[in-house]
């Protein structure tokens, strides 16, 4: 299973934050307790690796910040199932 434009924006987002606070892949393989290849296949666009929920909680502990800013806008990407119909939030 390939990443979807949703995965990539997350992974960008993760990839923006890593830069600027200086740390390599293999720091942040370290602090979120994966593999040292890890974070190169997330961020790669030949494997299908990619953050999970639990990945996404600890880095926002890494990075001091909220989970929410790891994750786009929903009107900032196109929806990729046909049949999602957005539903009114009140």
């Amino acid at each position: 299973m390939s990443k979807t434009k949703f995965d990539l924006l997350i992974v960008d987002i993760v990839r923006q934050k890593r830069l600027e606070s200086g740390y390599s892949q293999e720091q942040l393989a370290h602090f979120l307790g994966v593999s040292n290849g890890f974070i190169g296949k997330v961020e790669s666009n030949k494997f299908s690796s990619k953050y999970n929920l639990n990945h996404i909680n600890k880095l926002a502990n890494i990075f001091n910040c909220s989970p929410k800013d790891f994750l786009p806008n929903y009107s900032t990407y196109e929806v990729e199932n046909p049949n999602y119909k957005e539903i009114s939030r009140s």
